[in-house]
């Protein structure tokens, strides 16, 4: 039997609280669903605001997912856009909110809440921050602003190489802007290891983008003409038009006035259901903190679709208890499309398993995105990482010009199934020479990570971390086109019969172009009594 919920209140729109406002209805006909949103649109698809400034999403009207209009007709919701809730008396059961048109406040009672207020684009208290040349991004209207300034300057510098900053340094740059993106981190998409992103930096400075990396913002002073960003090593950037991104805050104020309980960051903490620490509340979205599956820790991913899964979650729960299907936990899965590469990365990265201390192993495959001889095939670089005693997947990450995005998702997939190196090995995928290959670069990457656990492979990251012996295996031509610096180019076909050049005495470190006949090589001097390793990804990878 089906609780009776007269009222359910929801604030926030967009992706979590519009998904649950959506469920919440398939449950219940009779349930009086309120959504109270702050600002003019309810949902949006906010993931698409920087293609429609650069115009890859020409219709703005495109983007506005449901009106509120259309949610009252289609779901017979109560959409109450431009409406702020500032209070929420949890002993009544009631929030207090304020118009935003006329400043009225006014207290709505509920039987259940449910909380998606989401996260505020992060704006640090610098000198200048408050210039009207300083955008972020977070809804329509944002988005309407930064495109009409944009028309009217030639530059734009963007602070933050993340997901988002890169999506609107490619788009920015599509309608002709010369643009310049400052990273505190010595690299673009810190979420992802430094070696694995070094073909978005080659592409975004072969279009003319300016990377400044390793360097912060200390400030901003406005000009006659304009603003200039003061760095902190000294540097000052002028500029027609300043876009922050930097990341984000959970907007969580509301909840912590009310004594929900939060976490180290400030996000609501919930349980699997999304139910918070009162029983009658529920919060979904950038704004909770949920379990992590990987490693059995907690985690925060500000992502469109752990959002709408987790309003899914809580209304099932609100009207189903323990039947409805409890939210397993966020790993993290994102990806970026930067002019003609993608890169992206699920689960743990090597950085965030270093700074969590947990004990892993890594290994890095190069292999096409279909079959290498059918047109078209492209590069992928293919980055495991697993735990050394169980095999088990922690994460992976892949950048190339195709087929990034699935096999980013197979490993989701892994990590969602607790999958081990040797599964991966096996895996059955599509393949056809137009769509796969019949030895994918992940079965590669899981036969590469289960010769390492064998020590039929010792690998190495790095060629800097190569000895004085270095032996590119790559045939002589494609040696001499793009030398290894320091290295000796004996090719594979005539390597046995060349194996008095080798100094028998003291390690040796193969290479080839693409990491797979390196690593046959270093099997065939071992095999030959030498202390043989491979470099892993080869010359694609390292230079």
């Amino acid at each position: 039997m089906k609780p009776n919920i007269e009222t359910l209140v929801i604030v926030g729109g967009v992706a979590g609280g519009a998904s649950a406002a959506a469920r919440a209805r398939r449950h219940s006909e009779s349930t009086h669903i309120i959504l109270i949103e702050r600002g003019p649109d309810v949902s949006f698809a906010n993931c698409g605001l920087p293609y429609h400034i650069g115009g890859e999403i020409p219709d703005r009207a495109e983007l506005a997912i449901q009106t509120p209009a259309s949610l009252r007709a289609i779901l017979n919701l109560d959409v109450r856009t431009l409406t702020e809730t500032i209070a929420i008396d949890r002993g009544q059961r009631e929030v207090r909110v304020r118009s935003l048109t006329d400043s009225s406040e006014s207290v709505i009672a509920y039987d259940k809440l449910i909380l998606a207020p989401g996260a505020s684009p992060l704006r640090p208290p610098l000198p200048g921050i408050d210039s009207p040349l300083i955008h972020t991004l977070r809804n329509l209207q944002d988005m309407d602003r930064i495109k009409e300034a944009a028309a009217k300057v030639d530059h734009v510098a963007i602070i933050g190489a993340g997901f988002i900053g890169l999506e609107m340094a490619e788009q920015l740059h599509a309608i002709g802007k010369k643009v310049s993106v400052i990273e505190l981190q010595p690299q673009v998409l810190p979420q992802m290891d430094a070696e694995m992103v070094r073909p978005l930096e080659k592409a975004l400075g072969d279009k003319g983008v300016e990377l400044i990396l390793g360097d912060g913002i200390d400030g901003f002073e406005t000009m006659s003409n304009g603003i200039s960003a003061k760095l902190k090593s000294g540097r000052s950037l002028e500029t027609g038009l300043v876009i922050l991104s930097i990341g984000v805050r959970p907007e969580s104020g509301l909840a912590k006035d009310a004594g929900l309980e939060l976490g180290p960051r400030g996000h609501i903490k919930v349980d699997s259901y999304q139910l918070t620490s009162d029983p009658d509340i529920y919060a979904v979205g950038d704004v909770c903190e949920t379990a992590e599956p990987v490693l059995g820790k907690r985690a925060a991913i500000p992502l469109g679709g752990p959002a709408n899964r987790q309003g899914r979650t809580a209304a099932d729960h609100i009207f189903t208890g323990q039947k409805a299907l409890p939210y397993p936990g966020s790993i993290g899965t994102a990806i970026v499309r930067v002019f003609d590469h993608a890169a992206g990365i699920t689960g743990y990265s090597e950085s965030r398993l270093k700074a969590e201390g947990v004990s892993y192993q890594a290994v890095t495959v190069n292999g096409s995105s279909h079959a290498s001889y059918f047109p078209g095939a492209e590069t992928i670089t293919f980055k495991l990482l697993w735990n050394p005693e169980t095999g088990h997947v922690l994460g992976a990450q892949a950048s190339g010009k195709d087929g990034v995005d699935k096999r980013l998702d197979v490993i989701a997939t892994a990590l969602r199934g607790r999958l081990t190196i040797d599964d991966l090995a096996h895996l059955e995928l599509a393949y056809a020479p137009p769509f796969g290959n019949a030895k994918d670069v992940i079965n590669v990457a899981g036969f590469a990570a289960g010769n390492i656990r064998d020590g039929l492979l010792v690998p190495v990251e790095e060629l800097a971390d190569a000895g004085d012996q270095i032996i590119d295996v790559r045939p002589a031509a494609v040696a001499a086109k793009r030398p290894v610096p320091g290295a000796k180019n004996i090719p594979l076909g005539e390597l046995r019969g060349r194996l008095g050049e080798i100094d028998a005495s003291k390690p040796v470190f193969t290479i080839c172009q693409m990491g797979k006949t390196s690593y046959f090589a270093a099997r065939i001097l071992a095999n030959h009594g030498f202390d043989a390793r491979s470099i892993l990804g080869g010359a694609h990878h390292q230079m």
